[in-house]
């Protein structure tokens, strides 16, 4: 006897099972996830997961999960990591800081493969919503519980911003609020009919119900760079979802390089072609 993939239901609410549970029923489902391997540290503990995308981010991920550890946080912490070498993801280090699961991915692309492998998987688990944040340890991490109580509240979609009232931007480089505030932000909140004021900030929280919606369709090989982070961004208030911001910190070091993967011209530009992608809808299914 063989399972059946099915996909959740978007009109039975966030707590509905139904993800493929398996790499062969996500592919027999249409989901194009990258390969990749799973360490499994603990059990499933709590309704929501924290997603952290990392690749060789050495003491900056070690400090950031123990912050989360020590902080009590009410989710799971689920490392979404690109093929570290540093040994920063340790075993004995991850589980004794609290980390729920490594996922590794082996498979090709960068950023957005990394979160549909982690995205997939936790829908796989159940869970109701899942908050994501950098793992270069420039987010403060308290915002976190704010997220997950917008979820809890019915949110679909959530988008951290230093710029919200109550938010902290420290040291950011003058290059990257031109480019978020005039540019970025903008484009985004034009074409996903809300007002954002901080669209290139990774740290958001999405339901399970938004990522799961046939009209979705966030686990396609399109999404390989930066491309799901924005296309999120625009697409759930184009399908009428809950969308709003919640205050964050993020703070980059001073006099130091600042922690990006995004690293010259070429690089930038491409962000830029991805943002406008985004805007014109060139990923909806």
């Amino acid at each position: 006897m063989t399972d059946t993939p099915r996909l959740p239901d978007p009109a039975a609410g966030p707590d509905a099972p139904g993800a493929p549970a398996t790499p062969a029923a996500a592919e027999a489902a249409g989901w194009q996830l990258p390969a990749h391997e799973v360490a499994l540290y603990r059990p499933k503990a709590h309704a929501h997961a924290l997603v952290i995308p990392v690749i060789n981010e050495g003491a900056r991920i070690q400090g950031q999960l123990v912050r989360i550890r020590d902080a009590g946080l009410a989710v799971d912490v689920i490392v979404a990591d690109g093929g570290s070498t540093d040994g920063s993801l340790d075993p004995g280090f991850v589980e004794g800081a609290g980390v729920r699961a490594v996922l590794t991915k082996t498979g090709p692309g960068r950023l957005s493969a990394q979160l549909r492998m982690a995205y997939a998987w936790c829908l796989a688990e159940g869970y109701a919503g899942i908050v994501t944040i950098d793992g270069n340890g420039k987010d403060g991490v308290e915002a976190v519980a704010a997220m997950v109580g917008k979820l809890e509240a019915g949110f679909d979609y959530v988008q951290g911003s230093r710029y919200a009232p109550g938010g902290q931007a420290e040291n950011t480089p003058l290059e990257r609020t031109i480019g978020n505030r005039l540019i970025h932000a903008p484009l985004l909140s034009l074409a996903g009919r809300h007002w954002f004021s901080d669209t290139t900030n990774g740290f958001r929280g999405s339901s399970a119900r938004y990522l799961a919606d046939p009209r979705v369709q966030p686990f396609r090989d399109v999404f390989g760079k930066y491309e799901l982070l924005f296309y999120l961004t625009v697409r759930a208030g184009q399908l009428g979802f809950r969308v709003t911001e919640v205050p964050v910190r993020r703070s980059y070091p001073k006099g130091e390089a600042t922690p990006t993967k995004i690293r010259g011209g070429g690089a930038k530009f491409d962000v830029l072609r991805q943002t406008f992608r985004a805007a014109l809808g060139h990923y909806a299914p």
